[in-house]
């Protein structure tokens, strides 16, 4: 029974997050990262629904989660996460060329690697 409860007691110590500040991405993480943005853009002008791209992507990042953060690309937290997918979002709202989205995503997740809000 000591040995449940302690199993227990670790399980629910990894899952609560730790007081540590967000995950703050490397140079090399934004600009591969924005290189994902302007592919999510050419997908769009190729015809990818937005449904099944946003799907893939949500499916994606929950597969990745069974790894350790510091073996994960880019997505790391809850916050890298969120931010992933509300970039692919704004992909498919505003219909601006490739590279228009994948600078101004760099020029978002660079602030976020400074620690500035987005």
């Amino acid at each position: 029974m000591k040995l449940v409860s302690c199993i227990s007691s670790a399980l629910i110590a990894a899952c609560v997050p730790l007081a540590a500040s967000a995950h703050q991405p490397s140079y090399t993480e934004c600009l591969e990262a924005s290189d994902f943005i302007g592919n999510a853009a050419r997908s769009r002008d190729n015809g990818m629904p937005r449904a099944d791209f946003i799907g893939r992507l949500k499916g994606d990042i929950q597969a990745i989660q069974a790894y350790p953060a510091h073996l994960r690309w880019f997505v790391q937290d809850a916050d890298d996460a969120e931010f992933l997918i509300d970039e692919a979002e704004a992909v498919f709202e505003t219909h601006a060329q490739p590279e228009s989205h994948q600078a101004q995503f760099f020029k978002r997740c660079t602030a976020r690697m400074d620690g500035r809000p987005t």
